[in-house]
């Protein structure tokens, strides 16, 4: 089963759930329509489908190859990368003034779920050019975006992200990458970075690489951190002092080159200002981490799909309810019907956070007033560390469940489902690990703005309670209950943690924000509902696409929203609790 996008879903998440049209009020999109939208999805799909999908297997198979200093990447790879450049889709999210098409972020993040889903190897080296462009816009010179913006928006030129060290992983500022001044004003890099994905390559003319360092008498610790632009082909056109010197032997992702790289007095030049370093990379991390959550979603829908397809073919056993002679085919053993709805469910719920969060980033950016761009900034930042850490937690748990619906099967090789498991498994790690994403969702996100992001999101959630309850549809006021019970229930929660001493808090941070997840999911899936409620009432769309969203909405409620109240018992266990655990230190 290869790879199909889920246009449907994603034009009803955008317009429906994340209500994306209402960026057009900000008059930073005048080219934006719902007719280019669905322009848009279609050639993105094509691109997915009949180039990128085909390409993911031999990807895994033949991984990418490291000799003479030089990396190819696995077959086809170069040839599909020069139709993503052709096609424009680096540039889709980025303003007519620096190159790009000038369409909101939403959308961005929409196509990039259908690269991610169809190859996921091949996606990270636009979702890392993403983030090198980002940086450049909000931190570089006229003289550096004008050097550098161009190729990176048409993808003809790539970008990197170069944090990790051996010594430095999460604990960025023990890095010892050392920038020399030279001269002329540019910069000496010397050291070496690890875990570099995409840091060389065949694809692409000329690689960006932004690198952390340190110059001199610099003061320790994240303080004393730069950032530095250093490309692999200088401006004189000459190789720059810098090479791959390793290739990571991985778990999965094998079609993305994840480098050891090496700087031997390479040319570099200072961007956004000495020791202003981690300001400057935390603009790329925030785009990647809400941009890694898109890859989770990717990852799930494709093995969703897989799962959906084996199961409707596969023969076993007599099913309760199917007609004809046994064997029947799987999908008609309740479990399994059970497992693929669950799966759907979330998909649903993650895609529709991470899309949120983008509508939220746009209005952050181009708002009209200034306490809307605060309160979207808000919302921005308090949805990123949820899309990145839930959705890829679902990713890892839908391509796992793909496997089992596969059986013994699954277990195989060949079926490909492990592979998407493999894949999957490194999105919770990179881009801040979700424990990280959990510390800061409760050490910062919860008490920012004096508790307004989490006051504001309650009252978004209330609204649509109130909409369910009050609702026609018989269906629609049992969701609302549900949606109030896991409200009620986060609110406790962060009430408890808010008067918690820091190491409770810790203790509890990571089940926080999985009850965050998945009550702020499953109030997008209730938005969702009431909204298909609303075109069934006045008969705009396919009725029968509308009652599955509501009966998917329902299906969340009980088999996701019910666990709420447990999950407050495990984030005000304490700390105590889990250190009698003991564990023999």
């Amino acid at each position: 089963m290869s790879y199909r996008a889920p246009l449907d879903e994603m034009r009803f998440t955008l317009e429906e759930v994340a209500a994306v049209e209402g960026l057009k009020a900000t008059g930073a999109f005048p080219d934006f329509s719902a007719d280019l939208t669905v322009a848009i999805l279609d050639e993105a799909a094509k691109l997915a489908e009949n180039v990128l999908a085909p390409l993911n297997k031999v990807g895994d198979a033949e991984h990418c190859k490291l000799a003479d200093d030089k990396v190819t990447t696995p077959t086809g790879f170069p040839e599909a990368y020069a139709q993503f450049v052709e096609g424009g889709w680096q540039g889709l999210q980025f303003s007519t003034d620096n190159g790009g098409m000038g369409l909101p972020r939403a959308l961005g993040v929409t196509v990039l779920e259908m690269i991610q889903g169809s190859n996921l190897s091949f996606g990270l080296g636009p979702m890392l050019t993403y983030g090198a462009i980002e940086a450049l816009i909000e931190h570089g010179t006229d003289e550096q975006k004008a050097m550098y913006l161009p190729k990176l928006i048409t993808g003809e030129w790539s970008g990197t992200m170069n944090l990790t060290e051996p010594s430095a992983g999460s604990d960025v500022g023990a890095l010892r990458t050392k920038a020399e001044p030279n001269p002329d004003g540019s910069w000496a890099i010397s050291g070496q970075k690890i875990f570099i994905t995409w840091g060389d390559h065949d694809c692409a003319e000329n690689i960006i690489h932004l690198v952390l360092a340190r110059t001199p008498g610099s003061p320790d610790g994240t303080k004393g951190i730069s950032l530095f632009i250093v490309p692999k082909v200088l401006p004189d056109g000459s190789a720059n002092s810098l090479k791959a010197i390793g290739l990571e032997h991985k778990l999965g992702i094998h079609g993305s080159p994840t480098c050891t790289m090496e700087y031997a007095g390479a040319t570099g030049w200072l961007i956004g200002g000495e020791n202003a370093g981690m300001r400057c990379m935390f603009t790329m991390m925030n785009s990647a981490r809400l941009n890694v959550g898109v890859q989770g979603v990717g990852i799930a829908e494709r093995a969703y799909q897989q799962a959906l397809a084996y199961a409707s073919d596969r023969k076993q056993g007599r099913a309760i309810d199917a007609e004809g002679p046994a064997p029947h085919a799987i999908i008609h053993h309740p479990d399994i019907k059970r497992t693929l709805s669950l799966m759907k469910a979330k998909i649903a719920a993650a895609r529709a956070i991470c899309v949120s969060c983008a509508v939220a980033a746009d209005l952050a950016y181009h708002g009209d007033e200034d306490e809307e761009k605060a309160a979207a900034k808000r919302r921005e930042e308090l949805l990123t560390p949820i899309a990145k850490a839930w959705s890829t937690d679902v990713g890892v748990e839908v391509a796992s469940a793909n496997i089992q619906v596969h059986g013994g099967m699954g277990y195989i090789e060949e079926t490909g489902a492990a592979q998407h498991l493999r894949d999957a498994r490194i999105t919770p790690i990179y881009e801040g690990t979700n424990a990280i994403q959990a510390i800061d969702l409760v050490g910062r996100k919860l008490s920012m703005a004096d508790g307004a992001a989490f006051d504001e999101l309650y009252a978004d959630i209330d609204q649509t309670i109130e909409s369910c309850l009050t609702s026609s549809h018989p269906d629609l006021p049992p969701l609302g209950e549900r949606l109030r019970d896991s409200l009620e229930a986060l609110q406790e929660a962060a009430d408890w943690l808010a008067e918690a001493d820091m190491k409770d808090r810790l203790a509890g941070a990571t089940p926080f924000l999985t009850l965050a997840g998945e009550t702020v999911g499953g109030w997008l899936l209730c938005v969702g509902a009431v909204s298909a409620r609303r075109r069934q009432k006045e008969n705009v769309g396919d009725p029968a696409f509308a009652a599955q969203r509501i009966a998917l909405a329902n299906f969340y409620a009980e088999a996701v929203m019910t666990l709420a109240p447990s999950r407050v018992d495990d984030i005000t266990m304490g700390a105590d609790m889990i250190d009698e655990v003991g564990f023999g230190l």
